[in-house]
């Protein structure tokens, strides 16, 4: 076995867990932008909730890209240019998602914001299912040559695996949403958002429950079946404590599914990072696709002061910001130069958008 190299597999599916437990419901808010809050100010309270913690949340994901980038740069290569377009749309999804966080309160129009809104929306729609269609076909298989290139064309990519890795993040992450909602809300929708997730989440669990038996039955081992069924525990348990009132160990046990799933599907894939649906003698590993043992030791000792500092700011950061919100502390909507951007998105003409905008200077 090689030590490094699987110390930083471990660590690349820790990093790509926390990102699923962390911005799986910050996506799953946005998407319940347009499924969930009944009016502006209920949308106003699901985006309280997320807002100090959102961007922090995406420091995992670019950290396990880093990670990956340089711990095991044949696999970024392949991986990266064989998904070069879904995870263009991914980061196309998030930078629309990101403007739209900072531009929807700029402007007192309903216009205005509804088109925001529906960027949050589908932002952190295709977000959740590019990143969960990577991870699928990074579990099980893409048509790699030899020299690890895609074989095929700019959709050769595109199986059910991927459509499955897709769907298990997208609910997983509504799911994972509404129970954060019901410890960071209060009010009707608390309420609510407990009820849906005592509704929803058995079959919510179902599609990252199959991803986790398919591949185990590709290259399954004893202990990560047993890790597959204590995420089937987990989830049953997250929906009995819910079903009975209780909101912040329903959380934790969906961090425990989560944390369960993804053990089950990474351990079951190791020793290889990326298999190749072509010949399996093409398939990439964790000796044959990882960087040298000084990198890899210069990379541990980085992370052992670093990673550390990223959890505890977080921690903290979630800490300050604990408390609930509720409807009754959202002030009244206003927004930035309503005058300009009145007769703007009314259509006037050029000139008297233009006085407008002396006016406002």
């Amino acid at each position: 076995m090689e030590l490094l190299p699987t110390i930083w597999f471990i660590a690349i599916a820790v990093l790509w867990t926390g990102y699923l437990f962390l911005e799986g419901f910050d996506l799953g808010v946005g998407m319940l932008m347009k499924l969930f809050a009944r009016n502006d100010t209920e949308r106003r309270v699901l985006l309280n909730t997320i807002g100090p913690v959102w961007d922090g949340n995406e420091v995992w994901l670019l950290t396990a890209g880093g990670a990956t980038f340089a711990a095991f740069p044949l696999w970024y290569a392949s991986l990266f240019s064989a998904l070069y377009l879904p995870l263009l749309l991914v980061l196309v999804a998030l930078i629309f998602r990101a403007v739209a966080f900072e531009y929807r309160g700029k402007v007192d129009s309903e216009r205005w914001r509804n088109g925001w809104d529906w960027a949050i929306a589908l932002g952190s729609f295709f977000a959740a299912f590019g990143v969960g269609a990577a991870l699928a076909l990074t579990t099980t298989g893409l048509p790699l040559d030899a020299n690890g290139d895609r074989d095929g064309g700019p959709f050769a990519w595109f199986n059910g695996y991927a459509v499955l890795g897709g769907l298990a993040v997208v609910v997983f992450a509504l799911v994972h949403a509404l129970a954060f909602l019901a410890l960071k809300s209060d009010g009707e929708v608390r309420h609510r958002a407990r009820a849906a997730f005592v509704r929803w989440v058995p079959l919510a669990a179902l599609p990252m429950l199959a991803w986790s038996v398919a591949v185990q039955l590709i290259a399954g081992k004893p202990w990560t079946w047993a890790l597959a069924a204590v995420a089937v525990c987990a989830v049953a348990a997250a929906w009995w404590l819910a079903s009975r009132g209780r909101e912040g160990r329903p959380f934790m046990a969906l961090a425990l599914f989560i944390a369960a799933a993804a053990a089950s599907i990474f351990g079951a894939a190791y020793p290889v990072v990326l298999p190749s649906t072509l010949d399996p003698a093409f398939n990439l590993t964790v000796a044959n696709a990882s960087s040298s043992d000084y990198t890899l030791g210069l990379m541990s000792i980085v992370a052992a002061f670093g990673l550390p500092l990223v959890i505890a700011y977080q921690a903290w950061t979630y800490w300050v910001f604990r408390r609930r919100v509720s409807t009754d502390v959202i002030p009244a909507a206003h927004g930035f130069l309503p005058a300009i951007a009145s007769k703007v998105l009314a259509g006037t003409d050029g000139a008297a958008a233009g006085d407008a905008g002396k006016a406002g200077r």
